[in-house]
């Protein structure tokens, strides 16, 4: 199949689902994992989509991916929920994760939820606006391979650690945010190395801490944090909530998502779930006038809007397939 043929959504799903059944992944799984795959390549986070399946397929013949994992769930207290995903893809621990935590906060108000022995979670857009769907407040944060050095160092130490938040709306779509805690995300930089082009300067650090365009070399080196010192404060809040607190691999000792060899990165993911509670009409209205307010300020947007207008045209023109699916 040509890069240049475009397929719809649906259409793409089926390709990729079809490329990890071919390689023994079950059909509930090979699902869970496809969709999430191209839902990442429709909202234009290339980073997370069709470029991820030669790595986890590599990752599956190795067995570096169990692809017999047998997800665990505990409730250690009545709205904290532990879930195992038994060196597995984390997609089918999300699933699970988005259906409990979900249930949980429409009961009792409010929910957490931690995942451990999980692997690359990808665009954590695409989880976080599947409870705001579901009319809750969603937040995510995920540990990841050592990426970014502590502000004063050069050699990675933290993840990318991302961050995503999404709040539901009453006649329009849920506004979502997500952001890497490095100034781009580090699939970005893997993207750029399969595609054989620079990469900005200002996004990463060889290995001997010098600035580089080079991706291969960002790779070697260390992604720069947000916000430098507050960024890399941001990535350690994040490794305790998403690893420390949920058993999860810490991001200086979890091997590569992109790498077969190896143990399993065994990460870990926290997701907190919030209901608006009964009076939720006049939280939607103080929402609404906030969102409004921000709009109607010369030359500002609301973050995810981009996000969306990618999304319609992925659904209206289709999808570029590569030639290995």
């Amino acid at each position: 199949m040509s890069l240049d043929t475009r397929v719809s959504i649906a259409e793409a799903e089926q390709l990729v689902k079809e490329a990890f059944l071919r390689n023994g992944v079950k059909e509930a799984v090979a699902e869970s994992v496809s969709n999430a795959l191209v839902a990442a390549e429709a909202e234009g986070q290339v980073g997370h989509g069709f470029s991820r399946v030669k790595d986890y397929l590599a990752q599956v013949k190795s067995k570096k991916i169990n692809v017999d994992a047998k997800i665990k769930i505990e409730h250690p207290k009545p709205t904290s929920i532990s879930i195992d995903a038994d060196y597995g893809f984390a997609y089918p621990a999300l699933d699970q994760a988005i259906t409990e935590g979900a249930l949980t906060a429409k009961e009792y108000g409010s929910a957490i939820v931690s995942i451990f022995n999980s692997h690359h979670c990808g665009a954590l857009s695409i989880q976080v606006e599947k409870i705001a769907k579901q009319g809750l407040i969603g937040v995510m944060m995920a540990n990841t391979p050592k990426a970014i050095a502590p502000w004063g160092g050069k050699d990675p130490f933290f993840g990318t650690n991302p961050i995503a938040f999404a709040v539901p709306r009453i006649a329009n779509d849920p506004l979502v945010i997500d952001l890497s805690l490095s100034k781009v995300a580090r699939g970005k930089i893997m993207h750029a190395k399969k595609v054989n082009t620079e990469i900005p300067e200002g996004w990463a650090l060889d290995s001997s801490g010098k600035p580089t365009t080079d991706p291969d070399q960002a790779l070697k080196g260390s992604m720069l944090p947000i916000g430098e010192a507050k960024g890399s404060a941001l990535a350690l809040m994040v490794e305790i909530l998403a690893a420390t607190f949920s058993g999860g691999r810490p991001s200086n000792e979890a091997s590569s998502f992109l790498d077969p060899d190896g143990d399993p990165p065994g990460v870990g993911q926290f997701l907190m779930f919030i209901d608006p509670g009964k009076d939720n009409g006049s939280f939607y209205k103080r929402l609404e006038k906030l969102l409004i307010d921000i709009e109607e300020i010369e030359g500002v947007r609301l973050p995810g809007n981009r996000r969306l207008e990618v999304i319609n045209e992925s659904s209206k023109l289709g999808l570029k397939i590569p030639d290995y699916l």
